[in-house]
């Protein structure tokens, strides 16, 4: 799997969010209506249409739970340990933050080089578990950061990406036809989507000050992100191999899942919220900036621990 050079893929994403950087520096484009076209327009219709394609069988949607528990157990995990030790917003931000990673603006091209065809369908429907998480658990645990239990689950009800998960597993499983123009017109929308999440962080970067540099918060960020996710992934490959037996290219999509750098939306939702976006952008920038270092060494290392290297 590793003899694919990843070199340029991962380059070029994060020559997106120098792009972004610019346009915020020098043109002075406002992020948060491109967060609320990510959020409600966007990724919504990218997962309509990736999830109608890929044809959704019942083990692709275990898949979707399985990641979609784990997601969310280590997301009310650290929730709970970070209280005692950050501010009520930090510790709402940690907490959404570790759930999740950049799975799919950062993930879903990486995948598309790294794996078969059948691969890449498995790692969109595990990262459609993460996505999941994002807007319904994680995005309570990031609310609740500023507001009351009622509304943030009010909040929740109003995002249209759990709405396109349920659309799409209606058409899919009443084999309901959709016209080739409209898939056509979908087809836009993947690029927009990895594009335009890459580019948020340069432009939210772009308003960055030094004195919301926390080393404390930005440790913790990595920590949950290049420790504890890495290791869970390692320990699900190897508890999976042991037990039901899996395949060589699910192995290689879990582990992937595990090595890529925090989530882009952890800007994009924070942003939405207004809850201290500049603070999360420091810690997925430098996340960004190690991942063409570190994923192909993680992945090496990774497969080697689970006998696949």
């Amino acid at each position: 799997m590793l003899d694919v050079d990843l070199s340029q893929p991962l380059w070029m994403l994060l020559a997106f969010v120098g792009l972004g950087w610019l346009a915020a520096r020098r043109l002075a484009v406002d992020p948060r209506p491109i967060a609320t076209l990510l959020i409600y327009i966007i990724a919504p219709l990218t997962f309509f249409r990736g999830l109608t394609l890929g044809g959704p069988s019942i083990d692709y949607l275990l898949l979707t739970a399985a990641l979609f528990l784990l997601a969310s157990t280590i997301g009310l995990a650290v929730s709970h340990a970070a209280r005692p030790f950050f501010a009520s917003e930090e510790a709402a931000l940690l907490a959404f933050s570790s759930g999740t990673g950049n799975t799919g603006y950062f993930g879903l091209p990486i995948a598309m080089v790294l794996l078969p065809p059948e691969g890449v369908t498995q790692y969109l429907f595990c990262l459609l578990g993460v996505t999941l998480y994002e807007f319904t658990v994680g995005y309570y645990l990031i609310a609740r950061g500023r507001f009351s239990v009622r509304d943030s689950l009010a909040k929740i009800l109003r995002l249209p990406l759990v709405y396109a998960f349920a659309a799409a597993l209606l058409v899919s499983g009443l084999s309901l036809p959709i016209p080739g123009a409209v898939m056509e017109g979908l087809d836009y929308f993947k690029y927009s989507y990895t594009v335009l999440g890459m580019m948020i962080i340069g432009m939210t970067l772009g308003r960055v000050t030094l004195h919301e540099v926390d080393a404390r918060f930005i440790g913790a960020c990595v920590a949950a992100r290049y420790v504890l996710w890495p290791l869970v992934s390692l320990a699900a490959v190897l508890l999976l191999q042991a037990s039901i037996g899996i395949s060589e290219t699910l192995a290689s999509a879990l582990l992937l899942l595990g090595v890529v750098p925090m989530a882009a939306n952890v800007v994009v939702v924070a942003m939405e919220l207004n809850i201290r976006p500049e603070k999360g952008t420091i810690a997925v920038l430098l996340t960004t900036l190690a991942a063409p270092l570190l994923i192909p060494w993680y992945l090496q290392v990774l497969l080697a621990l689970s006998g696949l290297g």
